[in-house]
């Protein structure tokens, strides 16, 4: 029987190979431009853009997508046309899972385990990636719906309203944006630890694996 009654996912970078996805996008965008772009300075640049983006006033993940797209193309001295900048809108419903997810998911939701997502996104968008899952999901909060963005508390404490008083673990990639705060809210978390970084203080999780196959075995023990 399963040790944990409901398990939630960040979506993008845990279930879904965002980084490929986001790259992949500013390289074709690009060389329509006939600019060069390095995949991991665009990575780099992306992650800081989103950051501060998302720290500034509300706005749309839509609305992020396209700043972030613009700051990331003026670090690199790219005349990018604004009218272009939605092309990392544009892209995201194609941005497919890792090899691991559907597999996991699917020996999760065998195990008797409800599944949810929290994620950085707008309802559209979400609605968009869904499509390459191979599980339903019993619960999504979006940063549209709680009008704001983990790190910051509000999807976290909307999830525990919503699930209830069950067990409840929460899985992520990022050790910023969801280790950190579970562990401030006192939430079961697993670190999804794709690419092997090091803990940020106050970022100790409960469990880490390098995939979410790790994960699965644990809760089919």
């Amino acid at each position: 029987m399963a040790a944990y009654d409901f398990i939630t996912f960040d979506c993008y970078g845990t279930l879904i190979d965002w980084e490929s996805g986001i790259a992949n996008a500013f390289i074709e965008a690009a060389a329509a431009d006939g600019i060069t772009l390095d995949r991991d300075a665009i990575l780099r640049a992306y992650a800081n853009a989103e950051r501060a983006v998302e720290s500034d006033e509300w706005r749309s993940y839509r609305d992020v997508l396209t700043e972030s797209a613009i700051r990331v193309a003026q670090t690199f001295g790219w005349p990018l046309d604004p009218k272009r900048a939605r092309f990392l809108v544009d892209s995201l419903p194609s941005w497919t899972p890792f090899a691991d997810t559907n597999p996991s998911l699917e020996r999760l939701r065998a195990a008797g385990t409800h599944l949810g997502i929290l994620s950085n996104t707008d309802d559209g968008l979400i609605a968009a990636t869904r499509k390459h899952f191979t599980v339903p999901f019993d619960l999504v909060i979006t940063a549209q719906q709680v009008r704001s963005y983990k790190p910051r508390h509000a999807h976290f404490l909307a999830a525990r309203e919503r699930i209830g008083d069950v067990q409840w673990l929460h899985a992520a990639e990022s050790n910023f944006h969801d280790v950190v705060p579970t562990n401030e809210l006192a939430i079961a978390n697993a670190w999804i630890n794709r690419k092997g970084e090091a803990q940020l203080p106050g970022g100790k999780p409960r469990y880490e694996f390098a995939d979410l196959t790790g994960l699965a075995a644990l809760i089919e023990r």
